[in-house]
């Protein structure tokens, strides 16, 4: 566990992110099932599970781009199903890294990354400029301001992806397979950015398949299936001393691959 983590626990301190009794369909198929997921400022959470089984989909309802059916999200205390927060506020402050990188193609990097805070911040060109720069230097990018996204490889697209999204200097970060699109080799670049923002202790929720990086990096594995948290722990324990049958049945096919 991380120190930010680690002292929230001790202090008993509010979560930064609860999702209570959350339930959610798709027509008839129910996707969520009533899951509680809670999340303290600093913390790690990397969750895994079967294809279908409700991990994305519950990612995706932390900051409302998939509405819920019923339950509660509370970000910071605040209630962002039936309180007063726009979309805009909760996305400032829950930033997302997608599977596919959703970069404007005819912008270049530094326009693709002060393009929001200047029209939704209404920051000064000069003020996002610096920050954009100072990211870019910070994921390993920084000769490439001026480059537009099809003259960068995968993984070079979706670590301006993440630059982009810290842009909003966002309280919480979701990732939703961050790296299954990428060519193997590519994978590593981007897993390294991640780390170095979990060391500086950025909330950080992580759906992934990458189970070494479960490993070293998350402070909680959260294993969801059948649209259900079917275990949760230190992931060395959840990893190597699966309590529950599914568990087994998932890291099984997981070894096997």
């Amino acid at each position: 566990m991380n120190a930010s983590a680690s002292s929230a626990a001790l202090s008993g301190e509010q979560p930064i992110l609860e999702m209570k009794d959350i339930h959610l369909s798709y027509g008839r198929n129910a996707v969520l099932k009533g899951v509680d997921l809670s999340v303290r400022r600093g913390e790690v959470v990397v969750i895994v599970g079967p294809s279908g089984g409700g991990k994305s989909s519950l990612l995706r309802c932390a900051n409302l781009l998939q509405r819920i059916d019923s339950g509660q999200i509370l970000l910071e205390g605040e209630d962002l199903v039936g309180g007063s927060l726009n979309e805009n506020q909760i996305r400032q402050r829950v930033g997302m890294v997608f599977q596919h990188y959703h970069l404007f193609p005819h912008l270049s990097v530094l326009r693709n990354l002060t393009l929001a805070p200047r029209r939704v911040l209404k920051e000064p060109p000069r003020k996002s400029e610096a920050r954009a720069h100072e990211l870019l230097r910070k994921v390993g990018l920084a000769e490439k301001a001026n480059s537009y996204p099809d003259q960068l490889s995968g993984g070079q697209q979706q670590r301006v992806a993440i630059a982009r999204a810290l842009m909003m200097q966002p309280h919480v970060m979701l990732f939703d397979e961050a790296t299954s699109a990428l060519d193997p080799e590519l994978v590593g670049e981007v897993l390294a950015v991640m780390k170095d923002l979990a060391k500086s202790g950025m909330t950080m929720l992580v759906v992934t398949h990458e189970m070494g990086f479960a490993r070293e990096v998350g402070d909680r594995l959260v294993l969801v299936a059948g649209g259900n948290i079917v275990e949760q722990g230190p992931p060395a324990q959840v990893l190597d001393r699966p309590q529950h049958e599914r568990t087994k049945q998932f890291l099984s096919r997981m070894t096997r691959h």
